[in-house]
């Protein structure tokens, strides 16, 4: 039988997002329906909100999750009632050109539920990537869904479903940060403070923290960070090649996604460096830069999709650095705030008050 619950949609672009009852439908072959425990108010949240991701509203928001396993659909074998789980958004296919080339964090075809959840009135929801965990309950596909130490906080443990995880990986997969080497982090929100994290994980000997406000660079300094760079007060391209024996960092990852802080980071690399964007643009921005200088400086430009993860892999490894006590995953919780609580922690978001808010029933 399908069931209702409470979950938080975005019904228009810009629009007040609002607690409506959904309809979850009992798990078909391949999916799971999973009890949410917690879910992290995530800047790509907002970004479905303002119509930044596509136009198929309404959506169902939420996908920076952790919960227990409810019920599971026919030929599911590796999920049972009961596990604790994180969701992601990167369930490998195992089938697509990326996955047989032995590049699974690059899957093209990763599975979502094929059921939609719905309003009571059959409106069906598009669940932010294909998640949707702003509700009491969700469906996602199983693969979505991946086991963990049930003994990590669940407000903690599902922030790797998202932005800590980008941040992370921007840094050790995708940046491939080594011991010794420099690094600067443009953007100290939640995911550029976790890629502070990852650069110190890895063993980086210069970390530098790049932002316009104060409040976050403090926090990235007690996340890991060496130096600060507030942007507003001095060009940030020169304090880091100042910082870096006038050569520019090894690693810069761009966790902004504009146009300008881009550029920042192109020229605040040193030569044959890399650069990683893990900030997420809107569909009108562009970038111009000289192509002598993309030629001439060498190196690697970047994206990095989800850290470029593969949650089976990395999820559980992370998990176990938490319960060590090797990262502190709880300092990205800046507050827990009840269902009803999502528009109100956007505006805190916005305003740069928070890491995260994290949703919590």
């Amino acid at each position: 039988m399908a069931q209702v619950v409470r979950g938080v949609i975005a019904r228009a672009k810009g629009a007040p997002v609002e607690v409506v009852p959904v309809v979850v439908p009992d798990p078909g072959p391949g999916e799971a329906v999973v009890r949410v425990q917690a879910c992290g108010v995530c800047h790509t949240d907002l970004h479905y909100r303002e119509g930044g991701i596509n136009d198929e509203f309404p959506f169902l928001l939420g996908h920076e999750a952790a919960g227990v396993v409810e019920s599971v659909g026919e030929g599911v074998e590796d999920l049972a009632p009961g596990d604790f789980v994180v969701l992601n958004w990167r369930a490998v296919c195992g089938r697509c050109r990326a996955c047989k080339r032995g590049r699974p964090w690059y899957c093209f075809a990763t599975h979502n539920a094929k059921q939609k959840m719905t309003l009571e009135d059959g409106t069906e929801l598009s669940p932010a990537l294909g998640i949707g965990a702003f509700a009491e309950k969700t469906l996602v596909a199983a693969g979505q869904c991946t086991k963990v130490d049930p003994a990590a906080s669940p407000a903690a443990a599902g922030l790797l479903g998202c932005g800590v995880m980008a941040g992370l990986g921007a840094a050790i997969n995708t940046g491939q940060v080594g011991r010794g080497d420099s690094v600067a982090v443009i953007g100290c929100g939640g995911v550029g403070n976790a890629a502070v994290v990852g650069s110190r994980l890895a063993g980086a000997g210069t970390i530098i923290a790049v932002d316009v406000d104060d409040r976050k660079l403090a926090t990235a300094q007690r996340l890991g960070a060496t130096h600060t760079v507030n942007s507003r007060a001095v060009d940030p391209v020169e304090a880091i090649r100042g910082l870096t024996g006038g050569h520019g960092a090894d690693v810069v990852i761009e966790a902004v996604g504009r146009p300008e802080t881009y550029r920042q980071a192109f020229y605040a690399r040193d030569l044959a460096g890399t650069v990683v964007l893990v900030g997420v643009p809107t569909p009108e921005m562009t970038l111009e830069l000289p192509l002598l200088d993309v030629f001439g400086r060498g190196g690697a430009l970047k994206s990095s999709w989800y850290g470029d993860c593969l949650p089976e892999r990395d999820f559980p490894m992370l998990i176990d650095l938490y319960l060590q006590g090797r990262l502190d995953l709880d300092a990205f919780v800046s507050e827990t705030v009840p269902l009803d609580g999502v528009e109100e922690a956007f505006a805190r978001m916005q305003r740069g008050e928070v890491l995260r808010s994290v949703v919590v029933f």
